[in-house]
């Protein structure tokens, strides 16, 4: 139980968000109880946490990483740590994945978070019942049988959206004969080599793996809607839209016909979060959308459950730590939000505005240059220090160094001089 006037905290999900909501809240005894993580897997680390299993772990749960072997990052350490936790200088600007977990285990081992963190405990139900407050059910997951339910003041939903492929209906997938997956399965190149490749979607991930699989593939294949990707090796032909299948030939939206044995969706996400009272919250959860919300963060019906990490194309680390000192100073009651019916009419404002500028709710947390007016005001109104220049200059140079080059673009490395200014200090290789 919580000391009298202490408010109690749940955390969903042991992830880089996770962690960072209870390094925040533990830092504040005198208004929190200590935080309570609630972590489905056996570690912490979310989805940097590599496996080579796929579709579901030895026991039964579904794989949550979408890591693949030789991922490393597309935005520099220099602008993807927590502000107030740089990443070793000695590591290069561009990181594999097995840095950036270490990396959010010395973050837990430094602010002492291990201690918070409930391993293999599986979030079923959080429920706000008529006295306030959220019960929240969670299962051990190695014996569903064993399960409590805790009453807490305020939840954190740090799950993460990267765990559940969405796979757009395409005409005739089902005749395909060949292999096809999701970039969420795919692990390492070897097991395509000799194969005609087709990637759909040319996000990160297409683009990664247009470039892994390139060396080794007979052909690879390239499907968006895109301007042409820079910097593809010549052999990777990029094409329109999959518009249709027929057995293993493929149509794509510009007339063309390629056969193909193998098909990699690399399109994305659904959001997903069967633990919560939909209905309750006033909200619609859809495969590509949690609306209406206010500032991406809440139902204005109940403002003491936060999502944290719901928005996509932005700088994670340091968007996760706005958003939950600005969820902070709300509890704290130092940021007062506005009245409910206010809430609700700006998060329906900004829904209607979206939906008449884009015709569906796809890309409704997309910020993407809107990020950082949005951590902008969360800072003033939370209080709290605002986001360094330099983060926005140098991710705004990285995501122009990478569309000039997508394959060589991670051989440079910088150099953090100021809150205001970086430098370029050389690249891997000579180059």
């Amino acid at each position: 139980m919580a000391a009298p006037g202490k408010l109690r905290v749940a955390v969903i999900g042991a992830g880089a968000a996770g962690l960072c909501a209870a390094r925040h809240v533990a830092a504040r005894p005198e208004s929190f109880a200590p935080p309570v993580v609630f972590e489905a897997s056996g570690r912490i680390g979310g989805t940097w946490v590599y496996t080579e299993e796929t579709g579901q772990e030895p026991d039964g749960l579904p794989v949550h990483s979408s890591m693949y072997r030789d991922l490393r990052t597309n935005l520099p350490k220099e602008v993807m740590a927590f502000p107030d936790f740089p990443f070793a200088p000695s590591l290069p600007s561009f990181l594999h994945h097995s840095d950036v977990l270490a990396y959010l285990e010395s973050y837990a081992d430094h602010f002492h978070l291990r201690q918070h963190v409930r391993l293999w405990w599986r979030v079923e139900a959080v429920v706000c019942p008529a006295k306030g407050g959220w019960d929240l059910t969670a299962h051990w997951a190695q014996d569903r049988r064993v399960q409590a339910t805790e009453r807490f003041d305020a939840v954190f939903v740090c799950s993460g959206h990267y765990s559940e492929p969405f796979v757009p209906p395409i005409p005739g997938l089902e005749t395909f004969p060949g292999r096809l997956l999701h970039s969420h399965a795919y692990r390492s190149p070897e097991p395509f080599a000799g194969h005609t490749v087709v990637l759909l979607g040319a996000g990160p991930s297409g683009v990664d793996l247009a470039l892994q699989l390139a060396p080794v593939a007979r052909r690879v294949t390239l499907s968006h809607r895109q301007a042409p990707v820079a910097g593809l090796p010549g052999s990777v032909l990029q094409l329109a839209p999959v518009v249709a299948i027929a057995g293993d030939m493929v149509q794509f939206g510009d007339g063309t016909m390629q056969r193909a044995d193998t098909l990699i969706f690399c399109t994305g996400y659904r959001y997903h979060f069967p633990f919560l009272p939909v209905a309750h919250l006033g909200l619609q959860i859809t495969e590509q959308a949690v609306v209406p919300l206010y500032r991406h963060l809440l139902s204005p019906r109940c403002p003491r459950l936060f999502f944290i990490g719901l928005c996509q194309q932005i700088c994670p680390f340091p968007h996760f730590h706005c958003q939950l000192l600005f969820c902070l100073a709300v509890l704290q009651g130092t940021c007062h939000l506005p009245p409910v019916a206010e809430m609700q009419a700006a998060a329906e404002a900004e829904l209607q505005q979206h939906l008449t500028a884009k015709g569906s709710l796809k890309h409704v947390h997309q910020l993407g240059a809107q990020q950082w007016g949005y951590c902008q005001e969360l800072a003033q109104l939370g209080g709290f220090e605002p986001l360094p220049p330099m983060l926005r200059e140098l991710y705004e140079a990285t995501r122009a160094s990478r569309a000039q080059d997508a394959s060589n673009y991670r051989s440079l490395n910088y150099r953090v001089l100021s809150s205001e200014a970086w430098e370029l200090v050389g690249a891997e290789g000579g180059q």
